[in-house]
């Protein structure tokens, strides 16, 4: 709005002043230069009043018109903050879990007390398929969770069952981690490696 009414007063002060002085220099016979000058101050003068501030009314009414035109942008809304990440279950069936985890890191950090052999290679594998099973052990203890199982449920003897179980594979596979500190070789210690693999829990596969 300022723009365009600094630029009617402009527009309006200089049309004013060049009608002014063309009705005055054709109503005049004396051509020399101080007669010019006092035609081109006198002129300016009445153009600023009489040319200046309706120019200056008119701009700020066009500038007005425009800028109400104009759509209005919308005001941006920033996006809600996300949601925390709900807090991780503390319930029977999430300390059931904890535990077979428990069972997991405590088996691969009995292998690698043992020293670097096929035989080690064998018992990392071993370990390794332990740890896959983790996945059915937390579906087990989901589907009990959204149950609300009892512990009669079967959902709930069977998540109990592989806390046993997971605990029993702990105890041996430091059993047999022991023995491979004695007995590097793999001929030494195959049997129990064998013996071992088929002790695996399945829970996927039950």
């Amino acid at each position: 709005m300022g723009r365009a009414a600094l630029l009617g007063f402009v527009i309006g002060t200089a049309l004013m002043t060049v009608l002014l002085m063309v009705g005055l220099v054709s109503s005049t016979n004396d051509g020399s230069a101080a007669s010019w000058v006092g035609t081109l101050i006198a002129s300016g003068m009445v153009g600023v009043v009489m040319g200046g501030i309706p120019g200056t009314l008119v701009g700020v009414v066009v500038g007005a018109v425009r800028r109400r035109s104009r759509p209005a942008l919308p005001l941006f809304v920033p996006p809600p903050p996300p949601l925390p990440p709900p807090p991780p279950p503390n319930d029977r069936w999430a300390a059931m879990v904890g535990r077979c985890e428990l069972a997991v890191r405590r088996a691969h950090a009995a292998v690698a007390t043992v020293p670097a052999s096929p035989a080690r290679d064998w018992l990392e594998r071993i370990a390794g398929q332990f740890g896959g099973e983790l996945t059915a052990v937390r579906r087990i203890a989901d589907l009990a969770r959204a149950l609300g199982a009892d512990q009669n449920h079967p959902a709930s003897q069977r998540l109990s069952a592989a806390v046993r179980d997971f605990t029993s594979f702990e105890d041996e596979v430091g059993r047999v981690a022991l023995q491979m500190l004695d007995q590097t070789s793999l001929d030494a210690v195959r049997s129990h490696l064998e013996v071992l693999e088929q002790q695996l829990p399945h829970l996927g596969a039950s």
